[in-house]
């Protein structure tokens, strides 16, 4: 029975709900110690003195360390943030000063008593304040505060804009979210006697995690083993090193014992990383017919007070941008600024969100223009199977056009909408609406380091359980599923028969990490190849004990049987054996392989198929827009995905399950409320995320194009989901109530405010 396209419960799932998988909150290493972080209550000023007398006096404290007890390497992208700050902080998340205690409790107390001395300079908090002139400098290396400035051009806007018979611009804004991780942040360091380091981290790329806090610490990364327990969310936000991290590193140094340093919720939602406010100003054209002739895009991006991946979502933006249907002409501009406010990090989507929802608002006006169904604009200006996208993304497969087609009939979209208008005479306070919108995304990596690879080494012992060894790591996404149902397989075996051994540096190969929907494609194309190997070398000893050709014999079930018949040959564990044991020319199967797809990275026009394989998904949302609150109840969702090939069926109902809500919540409901740059909502009674009564009838269609380069023909999906979500809510609304919302969330206050002004 093949295991592939099967819904496989996780293999995590039994020891996640009965409570008995080690978190990092649970771990306890003998002789550990607790570590705290005293943050900066100032978003810019000078740091005149730090006092820690008082603190390193206090009973079961075991070391106070300022900036001036560590190396002072900086971390980031622009090398901007140091760990412990020396001179200047520049956001209230910044990290003065840290204890090491014996208990929790004590290095509260410590905190409290470190006296810091600070001189006020004035904040800017916004990327505009930023920009202005005569504006503070954040970093005095930056004046002016610009980050960076990214462009990128396709075509001939102008000619563009001549060839068009409407042109329609706006100007959008989305806001800070976090990502709101079940298990907060946590680390725990520890040094042996011979100063090996041991750091058990939630990280999502253990082996860059492992170079990059080397070169922070002043470590060789050959003593820095990195260990991964059961991740509680990443969703991005594990993707880069924050200062707590080293911070640990520098307490366990000066102690000579273990330092856990772990986050309560309102550090969470104050010093986490977020996804990047963005304000877009998008101007589009169309003529009559329906084609598309041109987008001029500038994006404002506050950058916060230091560089973290939040910077490069604009690589992203362009994408879609660019290529999210065809385009004949397109240029974007993005300034990315400096500012007081908290910086952000990587998240799932990686920036589509903040292109999407201007893009697809965009098309639903551009199909209200020319008095054409929004539908039939999208397949209009539909990419197909072989395109490729004006920055060299070659569309393999392509289930752009199915997605949109299966979303509506099942959905019954075209008859509910009519045609984009808002109804003229909805009765009663309650107005429904539905909208549609489209994405693309990476569905096979994205090639932004050199190497986009992972390594698997696969062992198969004498009772036939085979154990992967993968660089790939399982973050909740069901990665591990994934991989034993590949392995299993192709070795004929059962998920119970294989264990993944995916959390260690020290055991696992290389990977690049967790990140653009990138490891069912890579680390399930490893597995395969590892697992391929392994079948060759057990058939091949096969053949040569039965005198049957290799050919004619396969793996099922635990044993190798003749292929044409299924007639059993020799009992898999029994064959094993046999190699493993009393020959002089035994052998262990311990085979390793190595996957790289064939992306490659931008050059500098940012053109480059960065991506192995690409993905298309539709969602349409069914809302309820109450008129007397402005309360927006999202009822259903029909969400459509080319997934290449399922692989854990099951799995992928719950990636995209998850998106729909976390993308919801992002249209509707979220918003980290972030003024002079405070964080006010750090708590979950503020901070308003979807809730199971909330959750709206979500029916899925799964769409296979077999990609040529996925395993088993499979692409990633693990981002789609949540990026389509804000406009295709937005557009409902629209639908519902004739308003058009450019600005997220849609909360009731925004929304019976802007119905209080259409009646005025």
């Amino acid at each position: 029975e093949t295991l592939v396209g099967r819904p496989i419960t996780k293999r995590d799932a039994p020891d996640k709900t009965t409570g008995r998988a080690t978190y990092l909150q649970d771990l306890v290493v003998p002789r550990m110690l607790i570590g705290k972080v005293l943050r900066s209550d100032r978003t810019h000023a000078r740091i005149l003195d730090i006092d820690i007398q008082v603190a390193q006096a206090l009973p079961g404290v075991h070391a106070v360390i300022t900036a001036a007890d560590t190396p002072g390497i900086p971390l980031g992208f622009a090398q901007d943030n140091l760990p412990l700050k020396r001179d200047k902080v520049r956001c209230t998340r910044d990290e003065i000063a840290a204890v090491a205690a014996e208990s929790e409790e004590i290095a509260d107390a410590a905190l409290s008593l470190i006296e810091v001395t600070y001189e006020d300079l004035p904040g800017v908090f916004s990327a505009e304040a930023a920009m202005a002139d005569g504006a503070p400098v954040i970093h005095e290396e930056r004046p002016g505060n610009v980050v960076d400035v990214i462009n990128y051009a396709h075509g001939d806007v102008e000619q563009g804009e001549r060839a068009s018979d409407v042109v329609i611009e706006d100007h959008f804004e989305m806001q800070f979210v976090t990502h709101c991780c079940m298990g907060a942040s946590a680390v725990v360091a520890n040094f042996d006697t011979r100063g090996n380091l041991t750091i058990h981290s939630q990280t999502q790329v253990p082996f860059l995690y492992r170079r990059e806090i080397a070169a922070v610490i002043d470590v060789d990364p050959g003593k820095i083993r990195v260990i991964q327990p059961t991740i509680g969310g990443g969703f991005g936000s594990r993707l880069d090193i924050y200062p707590f991290e080293p911070i640990a590193v520098f307490l366990a140094r000066a102690t000579r014992r273990p330092v856990k340093i772990a986050f309560d919720r309102e550090e969470e939602f104050i010093a986490s990383p977020t996804r990047q406010p963005v304000e877009v100003t998008l101007r589009s054209g169309v003529r009559k017919d329906g084609t598309l002739t041109f987008r001029d895009v500038q994006t404002m991006h506050d950058n916060g007070g230091y560089v973290s991946w939040g910077a490069r979502t604009p690589l992203v933006m362009m994408m879609t941008f660019s290529s999210l249907y065809r385009l004949p002409h397109c240029r974007y501009k993005t300034t990315i600024v400096y500012t007081n406010n908290p910086y952000s990090g990587s998240f799932r989507g990686f920036g589509n969100l903040q292109a999407t929802f201007p893009v697809e608002s965009h098309m639903d006006r551009l199909a209200e223009a020319i008095g054409m169904d929004p539908l039939e604009f999208r397949l209009r200006n539909a990419h197909e199977p072989g395109d490729v996208g004006p920055q060299g993304s070659k569309f393999t497969t392509c289930g752009f056009r199915e997605c949109l087609t299966m979303a509506a009939e099942r959905s019954g979209f075209t008859v509910k909408n009519g045609k984009n208008r808002a109804p003229s005479a909805s009765s009663g306070a309650i107005r429904r609406g539905i909208g549609i919108a489209a994405t693309i995304h990476v569905g096979g990596g994205a090639k932004i380091y050199l190497s986009d690879g992972c390594g698997t080494t696969l062992k198969v012992d004498d009772f036939a359980h085979a154990t992967i060894i993968s660089g790939g790591t399982d973050i909740g996404q069901g990665l591990d599923t994934v991989l034993t149902q590949i392995v299993g397989e192709e070795l004929g075996l059962q998920p119970d028969d294989v264990t993944v051994l995916a959390n260690d540096t020290a055991v696992a190969s290389w990977d690049v990490g967790v990140h653009a929907s990138r490891s069912t494609f890579i680390a399930g194309n490893s597995a395969r190849r590892a697992a391929r190997k392994v079948r060759e070398r057990i058939l091949e000893e096969a053949a040569r004990q039965s005198n049957v050709s290799a050919t004619a014999l396969d793996l099922r079930g635990g044993h190798v049987v003749q292929a044409d018949n299924g007639l059993i040959v020799v009992k898999l564990d029994k064959l094993l054996r046999s190699l493993h044991f009393g020959r002089e020319d035994s052998d262990m199967i311990v085979i390793s392989d190595y996957y790289e797809p064939p992306s490659v990275m931008q050059d500098k026009t940012n053109r480059g198929n960065v991506s192995a394989a690409y993905t298309w998904a539709c969602q349409i949302a069914e809302v309820e827009v109450d008129t007397e609150t402005g309360i927006v109840r999202l009822r259903n969702v029909w969400s459509t995905h080319d997934v290449g090939k399922v692989i854990n069926q099951l799995g992928i109902e719950g990636q995209i399950q998850g998106g729909v809500i976390m993308g919801a919540g992002y249209a509707l409901t979220e918003d980290l409320i972030i003024e002079q740059g405070k964080v006010l909502n750090p708590s979950f009674a503020d901070y308003k995320v979807f809730t199971a009564t909330e959750i709206p009838d979500i029916d899925i269609g799964l769409i296979e194009t077999n990609d040529p380069e996925g395993p088993y023909g499979a692409k990633g999906i693990g981002e789609a989901p949540v990026v389509p979500m804000a406009p295709a809510i937005a557009n409902a609304v629209y639908n519902a109530i004739g308003i058009r919302f450019t600005k997220l969330p849609m909360t009731p206050e925004r929304v019976l405010r802007a119905l209080k002004e259409q009646e005025l």
